[in-house]
């Protein structure tokens, strides 16, 4: 079980640089391969909806990938909206043929097609991309059962304490049996080990055991135990607003996760108001706010976090009202030009911060390099795509319908789990 106390916070950037392989034993390719079929029965499209800020493949992907483990990265999907998902999450993609895109189509089938495309591969580390809270750690632990300890598959389960007993057939008047307990003997929790259960996280094989046995668990076999946390399989135990809190306390967010933001700029139009300017018949030019994103913007100061709004030479923004707007959430409004780059690199430097304590909103092309710097960063569901692809997250409210305030919160969130973390790591030092 060692492997499976892993917490939150053990993935070292040492274990986990993507962009190095990290050194094999062998030569062997291996690649991770998640299939994600757009005819999903429950919800549509359900592999690139998003959850948490994030489509669903996507925490896969960035788990995976941040591993530094593999020699490619493939999604395995018949649906142009979940290709155009992986690419830009920097995967690539196996277009499936029709005969393994069906509903009864298997796993393996699916992967065996993309072997045949495929030669190269001589490991393949098959991902289930309902299973968002995969961390780079476990990919690795995992994977190293195969290339430094000599077994040919590993697949992920999770310890379960729970009695089962025999189906019957109602009205049959049959008697139930338990499988695995003795009532008279009925053990406590903390006295019973529990079993291991597949949680459907991954299988991970060498090709000629799926080619020659036709399954992903065979020769030399052994499993990979993960924490209960991080057992999240949406295809059959939990819902999706729970979901999405699971995976906000316990999911992967990349290896540069800010421990604390403390400076947030907010770009005015787009994220804090719609767009729109409303004129009065006199002429007077009037913009909409809403009182749960100034709201917002008050927790962060109230938590030391310096907002700054942003806005341009474009914004048809009459000065007056940006002093107004100024004036009633209590912080600095700053122009910038056609690279806002430009302009905020020198206030972070000024501050004597680095790009990871940055929180940073927009909402247009011009915010992309922001969003990619920034330590966490965020754009309104309404916000085009160009500016999708390089937010770390993507609220489920429009610019001016409360989006900052959900990214506001999703900020505080994660400086709470920072500060827990830092208490249990204390503790921890305390205890060693």
């Amino acid at each position: 079980m060692a492997s499976a106390r892993r917490r939150n916070n053990e993935t070292s950037l040492d274990e986990c640089q993507s962009s190095s392989k990290l050194p094999r034993n062998d030569k062997s390719h291996i690649a991770a391969l998640i299939l994600a079929r757009g005819g999903s029965k429950g919800i549509p499209l359900k592999n690139i909806k998003m959850l948490a800020g994030v489509p669903l493949i996507g925490w896969v992907l960035r788990a995976a990938m941040d591993s530094g483990m593999f020699d490619s990265v493939w999604v395995s999907t018949d649906h142009d909206k979940i290709e155009e998902v992986a690419k830009a999450w920097g995967a690539q993609v196996h277009r499936r043929s029709p005969k393994v895109s069906r509903d009864f189509s298997s796993s393996v089938e699916t992967i065996q097609e993309f072997l045949e495309h495929h030669k190269e591969v001589d490991i393949v580390c098959h991902f289930q991309a309902t299973s968002p809270c995969l961390h780079p750690f476990h990919v690795k632990e995992a994977l190293e059962k195969i290339t430094l300890h000599g077994y040919d598959s590993v697949f992920a389960v999770v310890r379960r304490h729970q009695f089962r007993w025999k189906e019957v057939e109602k009205g049959s008047g049959e008697q139930t049996v338990p499988f695995n307990l003795e009532p008279a003997k009925r053990p406590r929790r903390q006295d019973w080990p529990g079993e291991l259960c597949e949680n459907g996280s991954f299988y991970f094989a060498k090709k000629e055991i799926i080619e020659k046995e036709g399954h992903l668990q065979g020769g030399k076999l052994t499993y990979y135990e993960m924490l209960p946390e991080y057992s999240v399989d949406i295809d059959v135990d939990i819902d999706w607003p729970v979901a999405e809190q699971r995976v906000l306390r316990y999911g992967y967010f990349g290896k540069v996760t800010p421990e604390v933001v403390r400076l947030m700029f907010c770009n005015i139009s787009g994220c804090l108001t719609d767009g729109k300017i409303f004129m009065s018949v006199s002429g007077e030019a009037m913009v909409s706010v809403n009182t749960r994103d100034t709201t917002g913007l008050r927790m962060l100061q109230e938590e030391q976090v310096e907002v700054i709004l942003l806005t341009t030479d474009k914004d048809p923004i009459d000065p007056a009202l940006l002093q107004k707007l100024e004036d009633r959430i209590m912080c600095k409004v700053e122009k910038v030009g056609k690279e806002p780059l430009n302009d905020l690199k020198s206030i972070v430097e000024k501050k004597k911060l680095e790009w990871k304590d940055v929180a940073f909103m927009g909402f247009d092309q011009a915010d992309v390099k922001c969003l990619n710097l920034a330590g966490l960063s965020a754009v309104p569901d309404d916000a085009p795509a160009v500016a999708k692809k390089a937010a770390k997250y993507i609220c489920r409210r429009a610019g001016g319908s409360g989006a900052v305030r959900e990214f506001t919160e999703h900020i505080l969130l994660q400086k709470q789990m920072a500060k827990s973390q830092r208490e249990q790591d204390r503790i921890d030092r305390h205890n060693f």
